[in-house]
């Protein structure tokens, strides 16, 4: 089966069919393309919807991610990040090894064809020509033929004239000859002609152009191949990364797997335990008597019950049914005294470890610039060993001033946990615990006063308890904001990232609320909502001694 011998004569619909083969690959090229580009769109989403859930560094999410419940739907985001990459290499490896593969190949299958193509139309003009030798030659033989006849019937008649001279008798037998010569000689020509086309019509059709058409047949055969190769280059591109997509749902079914309900609940415990025993049995207040009347720790819940206020401590508290916590707005007091004692002990030994975390920080930086300084002394060609000193120096006064923290929150935590040592001891061994006068009441709020200004109520150790801060007391807390008393610059940038600081930026105006009371902190007020600490030494204060306690917001 050959093209040559049987589509001889099929030149111009060869060129066409092979044209459209071209279309064909080129088509298949740009759907592979369009392909690509889908695969990065959609490996885009992935890794942005995967991201979008990510929990924020340094936030409260980042907190909730200790559940297994949590840290497996994390899991499950970064084997999507994971998943969305196999997608970027489906794209990649088709590009590479299909488009860009194809797209060469069909600027080669172009040039080959055009030199076929050219090849046959060379044929086919040279066998043209031939054939229009071999007509004219046929023409002017016929013609040479007719003008012998006319002479021919020219002489006879001259001939058979008997008024005609002799002369012109043999003028016009010596033309018929000519003209008879002539014709002679134009059939030996047509005849030389006619044989020669033959020839050459033979050898065009049954050596060139099934030759030419033979190499164009190979050509398409090699792109019909070719195209075949590459659909399945398609299919097995995508057949490598099946694997790895598994991987990933494996994981994700692992992590779903490692979903423990039981730890969850128990830290659920860990993170909201008060340390508070339950209120006891209330005792029975009999107003037939004239006789003072008792009240317990544990009348907390009857007061709740009837709604009638607790007396005023300290001339701060307004009189809420939870007496012994003041719900913070902005933030809290620094040791954390606002909290039930188990998370305040929670939160202050939080804070040791960041403090510690801190001090190893500083410390490894002292000790890298410590050997820089050294090579310099060693080497000064490679730097100046003075030009570290200044850091030096830094880092010793930041590492000095966290251990002091240190200090400070580990005996805040020590305090913490003596209480309640103590208390369960105490609880131990009576039920109920006496209500303690308000004067005691008093002299402990005014020892306990908060960053706030406000009063956090704290009793004996021996009689402490404490009840977590609920939305329930906001229908009693009707305190007006504190006023302004002034305007800092921030010097440098800061970030809050503490419970009860406020993050700024260098250069930026905020209100003053309270000044440094000694412990290093300034409480200014941004706006209505957005309010708390920063260190002093990061701020410019401008006292506004006519302060009216009035604000008006940017």
């Amino acid at each position: 089966m050959s093209w040559g011998t049987e589509l001889w004569d099929q030149f111009d619909n060869l060129e066409k069919h092979t044209q459209w083969g071209i279309d064909v690959l080129e088509k298949f090229i740009k759907f592979v393309k369009e392909r690509t580009e889908i695969e990065l769109s959609y490996a885009k989403q992935l890794r942005n919807l995967s991201k979008k859930y990510q929990p924020k560094k340094n936030s409260k999410e980042e907190e909730e991610y200790r559940y297994t419940s949590a840290r497996a739907f994390l899991a499950t985001l970064n084997e999507m990040n994971d998943y969305a990459g196999q997608h970027e290499v489906i794209s990649e490896n088709m590009t590479s090894l299909i488009t860009g593969e194809l797209t060469r190949y069909v600027q080669e299958l172009k040039q080959e064809r055009k030199s076929h193509f050219h090849d046959g139309r060379k044929a086919q003009q040279h066998i043209e020509t031939c054939w229009k030798q071999l007509e004219a030659s046929k023409r002017r033989f016929e013609r040479d033929c007719k003008e012998a006849d006319r002479a021919q019937q020219y002489f006879e008649k001259m001939d058979a004239d008997i008024n005609v001279t002799k002369a012109d008798v043999e003028k016009a037998r010596q033309q018929a000859q000519l003209r008879h010569q002539m014709a002679e000689d134009s059939k030996a020509e047509y005849s030389s002609t006619l044989q020669k086309f033959n020839s050459e019509q033979h050898d065009h059709y049954y050596t060139h152009i099934p030759h030419i058409f033979q190499k164009i047949q190979e050509m398409e055969e090699r792109r019909i191949v070719r195209i075949g190769e590459s659909m399945k280059t398609f299919a097995e591109v995508d057949r490598q990364v099946i694997p790895i997509i598994g991987k990933c749902l494996d994981e994700i079914t692992k992590a779903a797997e490692s979903i423990d309900h039981k730890n969850d609940s128990q830290l659920v415990i860990e993170a909201f335990k008060s340390g508070f025993e339950p209120p006891g049995d209330v005792d029975f207040e009999d107003f037939t008597q004239p006789m003072k009347r008792t009240v317990s720790e544990s009348s907390l819940s009857n007061s709740r019950a009837d709604g009638r206020p607790e007396p005023k401590f300290g001339g701060k508290s307004k009189g809420k049914l939870w007496p012994f916590i003041k719900k913070n707005k902005g933030a809290g007091p620094e040791d954390f005294s606002n909290l039930p004692p188990e998370q305040r002990r929670k939160k202050l030994q939080q804070k040791v470890d960041e403090l510690n975390r801190d001090i190893q920080k500083e410390m490894d930086q002292r000790d890298a610039l410590t050997k820089m300084k050294d090579v310099y002394i060693k080497n000064p060609q490679m730097g100046d060993a003075a030009s570290v000193d200044h850091r030096l120096a830094e880092l010793g006064q930041n590492i000095e001033k966290l251990r002091l923290e240190v200090q400070k929150f580990e005996g805040w935590l020590a305090e913490v946990e003596g209480r309640l040592s103590m208390r369960s001891e105490a609880r131990r061994q009576s039920g109920l615990y006496e209500a303690q006068n308000s004067s005691a009441v008093n002299s402990c709020a005014q020892d306990r006063e908060s960053p706030d200004g406000s009063y956090t109520e704290e009793q004996s150790q021996e009689t402490e308890m404490k009840v977590p801060a609920t939305d329930f007391d906001d229908e009693f807390d009707d305190e007006e904001p504190l006023p302004t008393i002034g305007t800092c610059k921030a010097l440098y940038t800061f970030e809050g990232q503490n419970e009860g600081t406020i993050s700024v930026a260098e250069g930026e105006m905020l209100y003053v609320i309270e000044e440094d009371k000694g412990d290093g902190w300034t409480r200014i007020r941004r706006n209505e909502d957005e309010e708390g600490y920063v260190p002093t030494s990061y701020v410019e204060v401008y006292l506004d001694k006519n302060a009216k306690g009035a604000m008006t917001y940017i």
